[in-house]
Order: structure tokens, then sequence, then C-alpha cells
């Protein structure tokens, strides 16, 4: 997820794009803010009711969308979660939980899922939530005319006609997914997907209400007032330029005794240093930490620190510069910058140096459990030396001394910071390269990304479902999550037969990822950066909020208020 697409949403301040999912969230746009983007926050916590249950928490950015069929960012993903329900919800332990649906039949061949659905399952207008509603709901995401970047790439070689309906070649009815009753719902798979039902629970497949839809028209999912929902919360008070909004408890939710906490406030805060003064003042209940307060609060009875499954990089647009065309000119840039003092200097948040795209501790292998990460070794390592040899035979090639390079990053303080290191590192360990920064707000950076126009981009990607292709797949030729040009037919094949021929042979499928990444990074395509930890000071009142390693960062079904102290 934009990242989840999550572009770099840098974990002092915390989330992307980062694409991935999800994929996919934003680091740069959560981490910090001018004062004035943080005025008028002190106080929300007064605003509870007494004998409320209320939660006070900050958001990085506002929500660029709350449209299930155009979200591709962390934000967005989030407060769908919160608000809407699919198929499954994760539990705990990432494992999948009725949601809409109680239960699933699997055919022998794999390619029929009938999913049965509760018939206690209602809208907030009062509306049955059924089995139409899904069916227009993933038609919608695929149908060309909707524009979704979701849609094709989460559906695409997965459900039964997807890229045909996006491309126009059979009519949005030919989709594999029927309600063959109200409460009955049959998908057919273009090829068997180990995945697939983790894959239900993500934002994507979440079921609209097409009366209401199509009511509203273009208003759709741009206020409180032009949405729905059928999750445990609503959201209330928001507009697509809040910055300050509220989920509350949704008592027409199927599930609504769990449901413990009334409301949990949001506000926008973007300066790590206002977030955690927020949190000290007892007006928040949740702040990350950046790296310079990280020493101060270590030892602070509410410090904690959570790995994540996000990795960021650089992304090199082989199309836009002549210099980044270049294999030896891309490894030279991947092996110039110091990763380690990045991660401990920089970030000091229990950030990992990463050195290849799957993150640790994500996927096991399906015979022996071992990491896919530690089978897969470091496949990229900084080693200047060896970055400057590769350097010196691309300016030869190109017939240059110098080479400029614009770095696209997002404009909050923390990112800054991210993207003067690295233009220093690079610019001083590669004799010639002159790097200008370009820092943009996050739904800037999200157009320019779409429309290729950068040089190099710091960003990053969560992952959309528990498996290696969530990563992969990004760079397959012309994938809608792609944006930089990059092009290699053997890695095309061996995701190609994973995903087909070898489908239901998980130990095979695995030995295509595994050589399919070792490819990425020997074409150099994009530069590893970092596996993302989180820094935060979280009041002992929250209870019950766990997160999630793919789609929503957080889950609130459970959560409860504590005491205090």
């Amino acid at each position: 997820m934009k990242l989840k697409n999550w572009a770099l949403l840098l974990a002092l301040g915390l989330l992307l794009t980062v694409l991935v999912a999800c994929g996919g969230g934003d680091e740069e746009s959560t981490d910090s803010a001018d004062s004035a983007d943080s005025a008028d926050t002190e106080g929300t916590s007064e605003e509870s009711t007494e004998g409320e249950n209320v939660l006070n928490f900050i958001n990085g950015d506002t929500i660029p969308s709350m449209d299930p069929s155009m979200a591709t960012d962390e934000y967005g993903f989030q407060f769908l979660g919160a608000t809407m329900e699919g198929l499954y919800r994760l539990d705990e332990n990432a494992e999948p939980v009725e949601g809409i649906a109680t239960d699933h039949e699997v055919s022998e061949d794999g390619l029929t899922w009938t999913f049965t659905l509760r018939e206690d399952a209602k809208w907030s207008n009062g509306d049955p939530v059924t089995a139409h509603d899904f069916v227009y709901a993933w038609q919608r995401a695929v149908h060309p005319d909707t524009g979704s970047e979701y849609g094709p790439y989460m559906m695409g070689g997965v459900i039964k006609n997807a890229t045909a309906v996006n491309t126009g070649e059979v009519a949005v009815e030919e989709l594999g997914v029927k309600a063959e009753d109200d409460y009955t719902l049959v998908v057919e798979l273009e090829n068997p997907t180990p995945y697939f039902e983790s894959l239900t629970t993500f934002g994507t497949f979440l079921p609209l209400n097409q009366a209401f839809v199509e009511e509203q028209g273009d208003k759709f999912a741009t206020s409180t007032d032009t949405l729905l929902f059928n999750g445990p919360y609503t959201l209330e008070n928001w507009t697509s330029t809040a910055s300050e909004w509220d989920l509350e408890k949704n008592e027409n939710y199927w599930d609504a005794e769990t449901v413990q906490v009334d409301r949990i406030n949001h506000v926008v805060v973007k300066d790590p240093a206002t977030s955690v003064q927020l949190y000290e003042a007892g007006d928040v209940d949740r702040a990350d930490i950046s790296s310079d307060l990280v020493d101060q609060y270590s030892t602070h009875q509410d410090y904690a620190v959570s790995p994540e499954t996000a990795v960021f990089y650089l992304k090199f647009n082989q199309t836009r510069n002549e210099a980044l065309a270049n294999v030896n000119i891309r490894k030279a840039i991947s092996m110039a910058y110091d990763k380690d003092g990045y991660v401990n200097e920089i970030l000091n948040n229990g950030s990992i140096v990463a050195n290849g795209l799957v993150p640790k501790d994500f996927a096991p292998m399906p015979e022996t459990g071992e990491d896919f990460r530690e089978v897969n070794g470091d496949l990229v390592v900084t080693d200047v030396e060896q970055a400057q040899e590769y350097w010196e035979k691309g300016l030869e090639e190109l017939g240059t001394d110098t080479v400029e390079l614009e770095l696209l990053g997002g404009d909050t303080e923390t990112a800054k910071v991210t993207d003067e290191y690295l233009a220093n590192q690079l610019e001083t360990n590669l004799p010639g390269l002159d790097i200008t920064l370009k820092s943009v707000p996050f739904e800037q950076r999200l157009d320019l990304d779409t429309n290729m126009d950068y040089d190099i981009q710091t960003a990053g990607w969560g992952p959309d479902y528990l498996d290696p292709y969530t990563f992969l797949n990004l760079w397959i030729t012309d994938g809608g999550n792609n944006k930089m040009g990059y092009s290699n037919p053997e890695y095309d094949a061996l995701l190609e037969e994973a995903q087909t021929t070898l489908a239901q042979d998980n130990v095979a499928r695995y030995e295509n990822f595994l050589e399919a990444e070792k490819i990425l990074f020997e074409d150099a395509a994009i530069a590893p950066i970092y596996q993302k930890a989180r820094a935060q000071l979280i009041s002992p009142k929250v209870q019950g909020v766990f997160m999630n390693p793919f789609g929503a960062t957080y889950e609130y079904k459970w959560a409860s208020v504590g005491s205090a102290e």
C-alpha cells in the first residue's frame, strides 16, 4: 500500500505510498508540519461527554480519499478499515475472522469461492448489506470509467476477467463475481490464489451501496454526508480537507456489542515535537516520536517500539533522465549511501537496514519455515568503493563526467532531513553527481509518481496481503504501481508462472519469488533503504488496539479505554 502507495512516510513522525499495500503509505506525509498546521489542537480530549469511552489520536495528514475504489494510501485504508467491513476482518494474530461473511467453501480446483453472508448486517442508513453490494463494488473497482488504480492492481490476475474488464475487452458483467441470492456471493478466480482469503480483508474489496453511490454522483465519498458505513465506527465531521474528525461507534454495526469505544477523536499534526507536547499535556493518547526525541523518551514508561513490514527505497525513473536508464549508474547510487548511519542516527527508532525488498519476518518458506529474507540474504549493501567503480563505468558509457538528478520527496521536516542526508551521501561519494531536491505535499507527490514526472523518488510499500507477491508484483512491466519504466521479461515470466502454472505449488512459487527478487537487484531497479519500525508514546488508556501487518495500520474494533495511570 502506498504507500501503502506509500511513498516515504518517515518513521519519525510516521506514516506511506507507502506506497505497499499498501501499497503502500507515505512516510514523509505524516511526520512533521509547521506550527500553523498544528494550531488549535489543544483541548481535543476535553470534548468528551462524561461517561463516554473516548480516545484521542493524531493523524499525520488529511485523508486523501474515502472511496474504496480510489484509495491508495495508508490514511484512506486506515479509516476505511475502521468504518467499513468486507467479507472478513483481521484479528490480532493477522488471521481472517468473520466479517460480512460467516463462512465460505472452495471448489476442488481452487477457482470457485462461495461465501455465505450474514443477514443481520446493515448500512448506516438502515439498508441491509447484501451480496449485490459486493458485486457492484468489485465491478466498479475494475470498470475502466472509474479510473481506479487499486482495482485493476488488486483484482487483475485474481478475479476472473478483471483485467479484460479493465481494458474494455469484455463487459463489466463478465467479472467473476455473482450474487447467487441476497446472501450468497460466488467468486470465480482467474487462477488458484493461496492468499485470497486474506486479500478479501483489504479496502479495495469492501462493499458499496449502489443506490447511495449513484445518488451522490461526483460528490460520493467527499464528506461525512456523502458516505455510508457498515463497520464498527462511522466517520463524523469529515471533509476531504478536514484537519479534525471523529470516529463514532456505529450502532447499526452487526457486532456493535463488541465495540467498547464511543468515540475516537483525530487531529492532523505533522510536527513530531508538537505531537509529543500534546501527549505530555494529556491532549492525545498516542504520539509518534522522531529520532531527535527517542533518546529523551526511550526510558519513559509509555515508550514502545513496534516493528512493521513496510519497506522504503529509492525509485529510479528510467524514462525521464538518460543517466537512470544506465544500469551502472543505478547500481552506483544503490550502494553509495550509508544505511546503517541512516537508521541509527537519522531514524533512531528501531527501524532496520533493508538490503532486499521482501521484509524480514514477513514470509516463512512453505516447507522449512525459514524466513524469506534470511534465505535470499543481502542483495544490495553499502559499498562506496564498488559504487564508485560502477559510477565511473556508467559515466564512461554516457560519455560525460557529470550527472544532474532531481530527488522527489515530501515537504515535512522529517522528509526533508531524509532527502538532504541521501543527497549529501550520494554527492559526496559519487564525484560529478549534482542532486536537486524537490519537496512537495503528499497528494502532489502521488500525482507526480503517477505521471512519472520525477527522476529519483523516496518511496515505500506496505503489504496488501500475506504473500511475497504483494511486494514483487509492483515491478511487473507496465504494472499499475511500476511508474518508473522498469521492464525485465525474465522477471515478469517468473511472477506470471508463480501465479498461474505454479499457483497450487507453494514451494515452487516461493522459489520463483527468490529468483525474481535477485533479478530486481541485479537490474538495480530500486535501491532499498530500510524496514520500518515505529517509536511511540502510548497511554495506558489505549487497550485492545493492535497493528496489522497489511491493510489498515491499526485495528480499533476491539479497542477499549483503560485507566490513564
